[in-house]
């Protein structure tokens, strides 16, 4: 499957943004889809999964009513709104299916998005 994230960027502390996570190849709908991030030098950080259906959501307590997870099931296009950012959230991010997560699979990973939080 092919993975592409977008909607990174440069942010002010509290600010917002909204990442998106292109999928082909695979029969999106049938996934539960995660977010991840890596910080430099950090291992990688799990942030939130969603079901197949979009009904079922789960998030790390680091990101917790500040991040909404969400999908598009008929683009076929995973989001993640990101609000209140702190400069801890600066990272790369990247989507990717729950299954390959599980399995610390990272050969599908797609370029990620760069997400800086600085003033």
């Amino acid at each position: 499957g092919q993975l592409v994230e977008s909607g990174g960027g440069l942010v002010d502390p509290g600010g917002s943004l909204r990442l998106s996570c292109a999928t082909a190849g695979f029969y999106f709908t049938s996934y539960y889809m995660t977010w991840v991030r890596q910080a430099p030098g950090k291992e990688v950080e799990w942030i939130s999964d969603i079901n197949g259906k979009g009904d079922l959501t789960y998030y790390n307590d680091s990101v917790k009513g500040r991040f909404t997870i969400s999908r598009d099931n008929a683009k076929n296009i995973l989001y993640l709104q990101m609000n209140d950012l702190k400069p801890e959230d600066t990272a790369l991010y990247h989507c990717m299916r729950y299954s390959d997560y599980v399995k610390r699979d990272f050969s599908s990973w797609g370029p990620g998005t760069q997400v800086t939080v600085s003033s």
